[in-house]
Parts: structure tokens; sequence; C-alpha cells
């Protein structure tokens, strides 16, 4: 029985009245009970746009990408754009801008989705733009490109979002964009969605836009893929595969420079001096797309011109719930992010938080801090969403920094000599800090922050952190 099943009937017995037995966990269901679907048709596509994204071009001081859902009655892809401006008549000037369209059909009936790319783009410049639907057009949304080369700026960091995601993951997202203040761009290392967990995926995309609202189109978004964007499939000879989830490629108007054959869920995105590198572990592991990244991270590093270099993908190098590592990822890719300097490795999948910054353990780590020794590649792993796993065995020695049953987002502020990391809990509590400092050698150097950070949170049993039943789940 797992720690989730123990959580639950040790709330059920602690609320039990007077009288009332004690309730005994229920065994697990089988089959799994058939998909929730939201009533009334709360996600069915309408007249107006909605799930609008935007997305950063691959140099995103020159181009951006915007996705959104219309229901069928609007059968292009329209937008406009404007350089903004302090008064009333942002369209004056607009120009229109056409895009593909792409057919969608699921349980909340047929929809549109439609993608345009806005190029040519002057940096360092507030845009406003309008996307279109058959019964008007959506309000203007602004912008702001990135600047030409180095520029300091902040950018935040979300795990798996994955289950819950309106009833709880929402209040992570919201809490991040409003401490980010003038944040720009947010990552999200993947399992954005729960791919039919609980609930049909229509509706979890639903539930994922409405998550971040209009924060989603004003601000760039980079995702990664998780395992969990990729739905089953069975093939002729009956054996089990995977498949991209048909609303992947149809909500994010992403870059198209990734590896071969993984075009649609690998790219990288060049913004204020920073190459974001984003990887798809999933396709590496289970679909043959483990080579062809491979060549293509160690050709984008070595071309790269930024002044860091951030690598993002899901299935972590270091874990801190499974018992083993992903050692295909951690034997491919790993050497590429030490011979080419990589900075900081995001990562989810693990549904806790970890913070990896030398494979030799965290004792390890804080002497080379203390010694202004250099630091290679810094790998995290953090969660947005409801769904929590148990720290694994080495959870108290390899991670310098490690939680569990605990929601975060994490705040990164990009600055010429320096990256400095916070990690704050759900209720904004400062969790872990550490800075990474450029030197003059070009090397880095660790600086553990002197802030005070919250205590460590982990499960007793089957008690939690927060004087509630633990319910991370023990992964074997």
């Amino acid at each position: 029985m797992n720690r989730t099943i123990l959580a639950l009937t040790a709330a059920m017995a602690l609320y039990a009245g007077p009288g009332v037995a004690q309730v005994v966990a229920p065994p697990d269901p089988d089959p799994a009970p058939p998909p929730a679907h939201a009533p009334n048709g709360r996600y069915e596509a309408r007249g107006w746009a909605d799930r609008i994204v935007l997305s950063p071009g691959a140099d995103a001081a020159r181009a951006a990408g915007v996705a959104w859902r219309t229901n069928t009655a609007q059968a292009e892809a329209v937008a406009e754009i404007a350089v903004e401006i302090d008064g009333p008549l942002l369209g004056y000037t607009a120009r229109t801008v056409r895009g593909t369209t792409s057919p969608i059909a699921n349980e909340n009936g047929e929809a549109l989705y439609h993608q345009v790319r806005f190029e040519g783009l002057t940096p360092d410049t507030r845009y406003v733009y309008r996307v279109r639907a058959a019964d008007g057009w959506s309000e203007w949304l602004p912008f702001r490109t990135a600047a030409e080369g180095f520029r300091p700026f902040r950018f935040v960091y979300l795990g798996d979002t994955q289950n819950d995601i309106l009833e709880i993951g929402s209040r992570v997202i919201r809490s991040a964009l409003k401490e980010a203040g003038p944040a720009a761009l947010v990552v999200h290392a993947g399992d954005l969605v729960a791919q039919r967990e609980v609930k049909v995926h229509d509706d979890e995309w639903g539930e994922w836009t409405e998550a971040g609202g209009r924060a989603f189109a004003m601000t760039p978004q980079i995702p990664a893929t998780g395992n969990h964007e990729y739905v089953d499939r069975i093939l002729p000879g009956g054996e089990e595969s995977r498949e991209l989830g048909p609303h992947w490629t149809r909500q994010f108007a992403l870059p198209t420079n990734g590896a071969e054959g993984v075009e649609s869920t690998s790219y990288f995105v060049d913004y204020q001096g920073v190459r974001f590198i984003v990887l798809d572990g999933t396709a590496a592991l289970d679909l043959d797309g483990l080579e062809s990244q491979t060549r293509w991270l160690d050709r984008t590093l070595e071309t790269s011109p930024a002044r860091w270099n951030v690598a993002l993908f899901h299935q972590p190098i270091y874990t801190c719930a499974r018992p083993e590592d992903t050692e295909e990822l951690k034997a491919a890719w790993k050497p590429i992010f030490d011979a080419r300097r990589i900075d900081l490795v995001l990562q989810g999948h693990d549904h806790c938080y970890g913070r990896v910054s030398d494979p030799a353990g965290a004792e390890a780590s804080r002497a080379n801090s203390d010694a202004g020794r250099p630091q290679g590649p810094v790998y995290v792993v953090s969660v947005t969403g409801s769904k929590m796993y148990g720290l694994n065995d080495r959870a108290d020695t390899q991670p310098v920094r490690a939680a569990e049953n605990t929601e975060l987002y994490q705040l990164v502020d990009v600055a010429e000599d320096r990256i400095a990391f916070r990690a704050f809990t759900a209720t904004g509590r400062l969790y872990d800090a550490f800075d990474l400092v450029r030197g003059e050698d070009g090397l880095n150097r660790l600086v553990e922050s002197t802030e005070s950070l919250l205590a460590g949170r982990r499960c007793d049993g089957e008690a939690g952190p927060d004087n509630r039943p633990c319910t991370a789940e023990i992964k074997d």
C-alpha cells in the first residue's frame, strides 16, 4: 500500500466522529475508472479565441509565435501586431499576419488551433497583438521582444504541473507570476498535463491554459515535453509504444531548429545572452531520439554565442525520488554538459525537489564552494503540482537541498557575471538559494546564499510536513 492511500486512510480516520468505524483503505481500483470530463461544455471551443499562448522565436529579439483555439467557424489563422503606444489607437498602424490552422476533435467536440509567427520585429520593443475568432478579435495583448545582446533579466522555472492543474497547481503558477514581477520568460520542465490519468486530455489543456490565463499570452513560454505529453500507441504487432499527443504541436508555436526527427519537441531560444536548449527525454529514451539529440546538443552548445547556457528537459540526470538515475541520458548528455560548460540543467519528472551541485554529494559541493573551486553544471529537479513522490535513499547525501510533499516555483535572475537562483515554496518562503558567479577565468564558482532558508521539508512516516498526512508515493 503506498503512502497516498495510507495518508487518505489516516485523514479519514482522523476526522471520523464518535461512533464512526475506522476507515479501511480500499484496494487499488481494477480496472481504472474512465477519465472524468468537465460538465456543461466548460472547455468546448466557442466563437472567441481561447488558450492563447505566446512563445519566443529562436532569436527572441526579432521573432515570436502565438497559438490559440477557436470553434470551426474561424477557418484561418489571422492576427494583427503593432508597436505599443501610450494612446488608444493601437490598431492604427497594425499589420495583419496570417498563419496556419489545424483541426482537432475530442470529447469537447471539433475545434481549430491557429498559429501565427511574428517575424522581423525590432529588439527591445513593446508590441501589442490580437488574434481573430469568428465572433471578433481578442483584446490587444502586450509583450516585449528581447534586447539584442546581453541584458540582465529574470525568468520563472516551473516543474511538473500534471494533476489537479486548476484546483491546486494554478495557485503556484499564479503566485510565481505575481512574485516574479517583470519576469521575461517562463520555462516548464514537462508534464504540463497528465494525459488522461484522471481527466480527459483536452480538459487538462483547458485547465493548464486557464491556470496561466492571459499571463501565458503576454509572457513568452518555453515548455519541454514530459512523458505525459505523449499518448499510448499500440503498434500493428501489438507492442506498446508512445506518440506525441495531438495538442503539443497545436498549442505551442515553437522554434523549428531542433534535432533531426525530434523537431517538434527539441529547440533552442536565444534570449538576451542566454541560450535555452530544450530536449525531449521521452523521445530519447523510448523513441530512438537519443543519438540525434545528442549530436544536436553538442552542436548547439559548440556554436552558442551566449554568455550563459541553460538546458531544459523532463527526465532528470540525477533523480531525487527514483532508485536509479536516468543512466542513458546521463551517459549521453552529461559529458557534453561538462565539456561545453553548461551552467544550469532544469528538470522535472520526480515530483520532489533536489539540487545536485556536485555528483559526489552535498559535502563535496560545500567544500568546493567554500574553497572557491570551479563549479560544473548545477542540476535541479522541482515540482509545481499536487502529485508527490518520496525522496530516495540518496536524498540525505547527494543533493545540497531536497524536499518532499512540497510545491515550489523558482525565480532565476541572470546578470552578466552572476546567475542568482531562488526556490520558493507555494506560500512564498525561500527554500533554496545559490549564486553561480562567473570568474575572470571564465569559470563558474558556486556561492551558497547566507539568506535564511525554510527548514527542510520531509515526511516522517505517514506524517507530512504540514501537520497533515504525507502523500508522497515511494518510487521503486
